[in-house]
């Protein structure tokens, strides 16, 4: 028998990699996602905040007023007024102790990451200047710049080997510059000629996301800043949940954190310390809208882009902290501490009507059957804790019709189907007791076993399957409106998704192309001849089940429901889902493309 080759593991098979390539191979470590720019999150926007939070921390310093942005495609321009330029090194604790850019990826990552990138420091009318190539210096100058005030000027392009097609949309870029404008009280900032400033910090962006939706606030919203703290909250009776922004140091933290916990903690204890009572979190919270933001010295993020806070070391004070204030708040202004209070008190009656109609339909389901009657299960289900079930997935799909080629040619091991009656209701505007007086709302909620948390899902994939057309579309979107309004949770875990079915059969005697666009569809025809057929698929039910077998078998594509944070899916979701009719018509008439026949 031959022996086998040794593998010799010494120095010679260890690859080094200098900062600049790590950076440039190991491009998710620093910027989170790539994406194209359709994302907030994507990395394009990564780059660009790691620019802007050096010239932020200019101002903080307390050099310059004034930070302008310019973008023109993909090229992006900052200059700022202040001394130095940050590039991710560690200055002097009592000049940094706040600042933005040291814990993310700097500047130096920006640089690796660009296909051009220049900087421009201008001191007392000297300038000097260097320009990289995808990190690489290519080229010094000095000289006058006479009529130029002292600053730093940047400009970069994304690299297209590492982020392909990126387009920066102006929506995103102008709510990171409103963040920073309401962080930095004072602070200009001019972008593409607009300019974004605020006088009062968080109470201008609580009052600017009140706005977005005509909510009316129950009382003036409570605000309070310090050095390094901040938080501005208010009730509305238009809201449902609790949208919440939260920052540390200026980063906008999605995620939260310790700080967000922390307050909610200490926003809990104020309250039933006044009102001596015993409320529950939730119903402090309930249709609450506010932010709060935190300067820590040595702040601990759970990832590079810096989208969670983790210093736990701080909780117990800013819990303190928090309820110290708004109890000194609440002893000063009766009147509103009363309006907080009986909000409460009103939000604790609605859970215990909802309790009670809880109670009902669990009694109703019982009466009818031990079965979910729309549910044709498998026999594999999925356990988060025990790690069992990865793969088991159910499809929602609409009418007998759709469903009957699934259950033809699904796994009955791993594939379950959830089969709707008709349109399911549009949600948005409805409180969550609606989940327990609509049969379907609420068997789909006990077949997934959802009710009080995800820990108990039954699936690890939940995916709507619904026709290619108006109809099937729209109740895709009822759909995903009834998981971001009562289980948001399942979609911020990525278990959302929307099964991609063929529009179109082109074939002819010796071959079948299945095509998803009209794209794929004429290319087809092209390859096939003049002869070929094309079939339009409208609905699920007219695609076979010998054919449909392929399309939920180990090729199926799908397409995950991306999850955004409550302030971005509730502006989303509210002009599309909620009770702004004439709105959204007036939207529809000015963006609507007919497409003219030839």
């Amino acid at each position: 028998m031959a022996e086998k080759p040794k593998h010799n593991y010494d120095e010679s098979k260890v690859k080094t990699l200098s900062s600049l390539e790590h950076i440039r191979l190991r491009t998710g470590m620093y910027v989170g996602r790539l994406g194209d720019g359709s994302h907030y999150d994507d990395g394009c926007y990564i780059l660009l905040k790691e620019v802007i939070d050096n010239a932020i921390d200019e101002y903080i310093m307390g050099y310059g007023k004034e930070v302008q942005v310019g973008i023109d495609g993909t090229t992006v321009s900052v200059r700022d007024f202040g001394p130095k330029i940050n590039t991710g090194a560690k200055y002097n604790d009592d000049v940094f102790q706040f600042s933005v850019g040291l814990n993310g990826v700097g500047t130096k990552a920006v640089n690796a990451l660009s296909k051009e990138f220049l900087v421009r420091s201008h001191r007392s009318g000297d300038y000097v200047e260097a320009w990289f190539k995808q990190g690489k210096l290519k080229n010094e100058k000095k000289g006058k710049a006479a009529n130029e005030s002292d600053g730093t000027f940047i400009r970069f392009e994304p690299d297209a080997d590492i982020f392909k097609e990126v387009e920066f949309r102006p929506e995103f870029v102008e709510r990171r510059l409103r963040h920073y404008s309401y962080l930095n009280t004072g602070l200009k900032l001019i972008y593409n000629g607009k300019t974004f400033q605020s006088r009062n910090g968080l109470l201008d962006l609580v009052m600017e996301d009140l706005e977005s939706d005509h909510s009316e606030p129950i009382y003036p919203p409570l605000h309070y800043a310090s050095k390094t703290l901040e938080f501005c909250f208010t009730h509305t009776n238009s809201r449902y949940g609790e949208t919440f922004f939260s920052f540390v140091n200026g980063q906008y933290t999605s995620d939260g954190g310790t700080h967000l916990s922390a307050f909610r903690e200490g926003l809990l204890k104020a309250v039933n310390e006044h009102s001596k009572a015993g409320y529950e979190g939730d119903d402090v919270r309930e249709c609450m809208v506010g932010a709060v933001s935190l300067r820590l010295k040595d702040p601990v993020f759970e990832s590079q882009t810096k989208n969670k806070l983790g210093n736990t070391e701080i909780r117990s004070e800013l819990v303190n902290r928090v309820r110290e204030e708004l109890l000194h708040f609440f002893h000063r202004n009766k009147e509103i501490a009363e309006k907080i209070i009986a909000k409460v008190e009103d939000t604790k009656q609605l859970r215990k009507e909802l309790q009670e109609v809880k109670k009902l339909a669990r009694e109703r389901a019982r009466a009818i059957t031990i079965r979910i009657p729309q549910l044709k299960d498998c026999k594999i289900h999925f356990d988060k804790a025990k790690g069992k079930g990865k793969g088991s997935m159910v499809f929602i799909t609409e009418g007998q019709s759709a469903a009957g080629s699934i259950v033809s040619c699904r796994d009955v091991n791993t594939q379950a189907i959830f089969v709707l009656k008709g349109k399911p209701l549009n949600v948005w505007d409805l409180k969550r007791d609606i989940v327990y007086k609509n049969d379907e709302m609420y068997n789909l909620m006990r077949g997934l076993d959802i009710e009080d948390n995800i820990e108990g899902l039954r699936y690890e994939k939940v995916i709507l399957a619904t026709d290619a057309d108006v109809d099937g579309l729209h109740i895709r979107n009822l759909m995903i409106t009834y998981f971001f309004r009562f289980f948001e949770q399942l979609v911020h875990d990525g278990h959302l998704f929307v099964l991609e079915t063929p529009l179109f059969r082109v074939r002819n005697k010796e071959k079948t192309i299945y095509c998803y666009s009209e794209a794929e569809r004429d290319g087809a025809a092209n390859q096939l001849g003049k002869s070929c057929e094309i079939t339009r698929f409208k609905g699920l039910g007219e695609i076979s089940p010998g054919e449909f077998k392929q399309f939920i078998g180990p090729d199926m594509r799908l397409s995950q429901v991306e999850y955004a944070p409550k302030p971005d899916s509730q502006q989303i979701l509210g002009f599309y889902m909620g009770k702004n009719t004439p709105e959204r018509k007036d939207y529809i008439m000015a963006n609507l493309v007919v497409p003219v026949e030839e």
